[in-house]
């Protein structure tokens, strides 16, 4: 038998699996670059996909004021359309707000045409609503080609993953949900001394968390709210300041 073709199988395999790691891992940038990780060990964004969201949005904007906390929402256009108010409420508490395309699809497997107008109809979202067009920009899934960090970039859009997702959209409970996220803590722990005196040099968590559900509005995040009450104030004792992407990128402190 030819060896070429007896290893195909292993090959083909192989390629698979690296494509995979291209396209899913929030740390390849294989297809282009993304911001992963925030600029200090002290720093930690919280993030929230597929808002706005009536039913839980407001509540995690009033649990995160309780500890003056800014993080960073990726929205979806069609539930902008539905909820421009709650988007404007979201900004004028001083959160960020970043692009998820306009229905949530798995862009991976869409023509560049087809992203671009995903984009797009975002973008045009959010700038009505807010009266501009966003700066950032989560892929659904986390999944990219190589035409989705460049389509945003056409847009002026800087495409963000993050370090720990802890697929709170499945959560059956906060029990469940809150030991995902000790990892948070445990890092903070790892590169500061215990009293908020952070190591120079080390990267922070940017955290992915879910205030809405792609499929349809008023989806229920309950668990998610419960497990953020949870951690915010044990993050805060540890010294982590809660920072938008905005912030995660800007030059650290001295």
């Amino acid at each position: 038998m030819n060896p070429w073709l007896a290893a195909a199988p292993a090959v083909l395999a192989g390629a698979s699996g690296g494509l995979t790691y291209f396209s899913l891992h929030p740390r390849s940038e294989f297809f282009g670059r993304n911001v992963h990780a925030t600029n200090a060990a002290q720093k930690l964004a919280i993030t929230f996909d597929d808002g706005p969201n009536p039913a839980i949005t407001p509540q995690i904007l009033d649990l995160l004021a309780r500890y003056n906390a800014r993080a960073t929402f990726f929205v979806i256009g069609k539930f902008v359309r539905d909820s421009p108010g709650l988007l404007r409420e979201t900004q004028a508490r001083g959160h960020s707000v970043g692009n998820h395309t306009e229905t949530h699809p798995r862009l991976v497997w869409r023509s560049p045409i087809a992203i671009s107008k995903q984009l797009e109809s975002a973008n045009a979202a959010i700038l009505e609503a807010l009266g501009h067009a966003p700066r950032w920009f989560r892929p659904p899934y986390g999944l990219r080609n190589p035409w989705v960090v460049p389509a945003a970039a056409r847009l002026g859009l800087r495409t963000v993953t993050w370090s720990l997702i802890c697929w709170d959209w499945k959560a059956p409970s906060p029990e469940w949900l809150i030991p995902r996220m000790q990892p948070i803590a445990s890092r903070a722990l790892a590169n500061s001394d215990g009293h908020g005196n952070f190591r120079a040099g080390r990267t922070g968590d940017i955290l992915c968390l879910h205030d809405g559900n792609h499929r349809f509005q008023n989806g229920d995040r309950r668990c998610t709210l419960a497990a953020l009450e949870y951690w915010l104030p044990r993050w805060r004792d540890l010294g982590l300041e809660f920072v938008t992407i905005d912030d995660a990128v800007s030059e650290p402190a001295l």
